[in-house]
């Protein structure tokens, strides 16, 4: 399912096409008749990592057939979120949606989507896309350039006349939202999935001792996020819209170790990984930082890539390979802090209403950084934080 995750064009972010539809609009629903069909659309949210709201506003969507097609082209269909819709992301984690609506349109394969957001209007008293850091003040996002064509996102959809498309669309917000250096401003570089609305889940429940703001869930396959969660104040969390398949539930919470639940499966019933609530060993954690930087021209000059998504990955004994922490790096210097446990990881295997955890102490504070940016190549470098709580990884292009 790591397909299901989408580009905006020209944001620096992951690209896909999936065999799903997104479209919004202010109005209506209803059962779409024989020779038309519907989409209907809504969004909920990855957890974010060290803000209280993340707000967007949604303006208007945009659908075409081709994939290729301009901004001015003839075909498009153009569906009005009426009045524009302003969002607080963090309310949207576990399953919550905040439904835009459905609209008609002609049956066919669509292969472009655009999503329109409001532009911050300066002096505002409530911009349209804002951040508000914990404990912090709130500040306006910098979003792209290309908003007010709409952020383009490349689809593969089918929709039969009388019948509809239902959709969610999940923002990740942690890693949408990125820090500008010190200026003090954050810039936004949406970065999504779009997944159809299936019923079942992955639920569970973590120890409260496990702090919500500082833990994330994940559902991965092949050392790939495909859906990511936080738990709730009673430390619940439900990982909903997965595809039928077998995923690894990887834990991660500031000052303890990584827990791991191999080949857990999702199909067409919920699927519970305890009776008792799941607790994590205690455990030092380090900063790897660094910054990605590409050397260019004559006379050569270095200068910060500022488009490099970083990601610390273990690969446990025997498997399998999980992710631990990602981040963007920074959009003035290229710089990036991932925080990384230092003990060992736990893991457990799916099977019943038990988990029984063993330390795999083989790969205890053993990690491999992975540099990507849009047009370069993939970058690994290993990071051994086994004994020191702070080591430094540069990446040159």
């Amino acid at each position: 399912m790591a397909s299901g995750k989408l580009q905006w064009i020209g944001l620096g972010v992951w690209s896909s096409v999936v065999a799903a539809a997104m479209v919004a609009c202010g109005g209506g629903g209803g059962s779409p008749s024989n020779a038309e069909a519907t989409m209907r659309f809504a969004i909920t949210d990855a957890p974010a990592c060290g803000y209280d709201h993340v707000w967007v506003t949604v303006e208007k969507v945009r659908v075409h057939t081709s994939g290729s097609a301009a901004d001015a082209d003839a075909g498009w269909t153009e569906l009005a979120v009426t009045p524009a819709r302003r969002v607080d992301l963090l309310t949207l984690t576990n399953g919550v949606l905040e439904e835009l609506g459905s609209t008609p349109l002609a049956p066919g394969h669509y292969s472009q989507v655009r999503l329109v957001l409001a532009a911050n209007t300066a002096g505002a008293a409530t911009p349209a896309n804002a951040v508000q850091p914990t404990g912090g003040a709130v500040v306006p996002l910098s979003t792209p350039s290309g908003q007010q064509s709409g952020l383009k996102l490349q689809a593969n959809v089918d929709v039969a006349a009388g019948q509809m498309a239902d959709l969610v669309l999940d923002f990740d917000a942690c890693r949408s939202v990125v820090k500008a250096g010190n200026s003090g401003q954050y810039n936004l570089k949406p970065v999504v999935s779009v997944v159809p609305r299936i019923g079942s889940a992955i639920q569970g429940s973590l120890a409260t001792s496990l702090v919500p703001a500082a833990t994330t869930i994940s559902a991965q396959q092949n050392g790939v996020t495909v859906r990511s969660t936080a738990p709730d104040a009673a430390g619940n969390f439900s990982l909903p819209f997965l595809q039928a398949g077998t995923y690894t539930l990887v834990i991660t919470s500031d000052a303890h170790a990584t827990g791991v639940i191999a080949n857990v499966p999702a199909g067409s019933t919920n699927t519970v990984l305890s009776t008792t609530p799941i607790t994590l060993p205690t455990s030092a954690m380090a900063n790897v930082s660094g910054t990605v930087t590409a050397t260019s021209g004559t006379p050569a000059t270095t200068s910060p890539v500022t488009d490099a998504t970083l990601r610390a990955t273990q690969s446990l004994t025997g498997g399998p390979v999980i992710e631990v922490a990602r981040q963007n790096a920074d959009a003035t210097t290229g710089g990036y802090v991932l925080r990384l446990p230092m003990a060992a990881p736990v893991k457990a295997t799916f099977g019943g209403t038990t988990l029984t955890f063993a330390a795999d102490a083989a790969v205890a504070g053993k990690y491999s950084i992975e540099s990507t940016a849009p047009g370069r190549a993939t970058v690994v470098k290993p990071a051994d934080v086994s004994t020191s709580g702070a080591v430094t990884v540069d990446f040159a292009y």
